[in-house]
């Protein structure tokens, strides 16, 4: 049977042996999106699961033409849907290049003694104000990108990139002042 053909049967007869076998046709297409959309294999797998239980309603609901261009409509703004609750959980995804460096984060060690914690501040005091503000709220206040974007109103790559210049500036001033081993 063609997908048309398919879809009408299950339309007139609401039969899930007719959706599951158009389903089953498109199901690998529908897993290589969601992998590619939500990067983690147990995760695309949920979300092919989840978007065949949205077909049983939406294909009743709605009249569909082309049933692949549809679908793939359908999956992709249910992975979408899945990535912006992510981002509602104010997560962020780092890139690799701004991945911290052991000897950075061991300058922000809450562990350091006194004396290198004030020449940590003195240096911080130094930086250009977008740079201290992006460096506090995320290293002492342990705001994500987003959240600090929202709340200074710069943009995401200007808090990535005053973030990675403070961090550079703070190591450098500390390796002056010899607060670094």
């Amino acid at each position: 049977m063609t997908d048309a053909e398919l879809v009408a049967l299950y339309r007139e007869c609401g039969g899930l042996d007719a959706l599951g076998e158009l389903y089953s046709r498109y199901m690998p297409l529908v897993y290589g999106m969601c992998l590619k959309y939500l990067r983690d294999k147990a995760r695309a797998e949920d979300a092919v699961m989840q978007i065949f239980e949205e077909l049983v309603q939406k294909v009743a609901r709605h009249e569909v033409r082309e049933f692949r261009t549809w679908l793939y409509s359908v999956a992709r703004n249910h992975c979408l849907g899945i990535i912006r609750k992510e981002k509602d959980k104010a997560t962020a995804e780092l890139d690799e290049s701004f991945m911290e460096s052991d000897s950075l984060l061991h300058l922000l060690d809450k562990k350091d003694d006194e004396r290198r914690l004030a020449r940590l501040e003195e240096c911080l005091e130094q930086l250009p104000e977008p740079q201290k503000v992006s460096v506090r709220l995320f290293f002492y206040e342990e705001r994500s990108y987003a959240n600090i974007c929202e709340s200074t109103n710069y943009n995401m790559k200007s808090v990535k990139s005053y973030i990675q210049n403070g961090k550079r500036n703070l190591k450098n001033c500390m390796e002056r002042r010899g607060a670094v081993k």
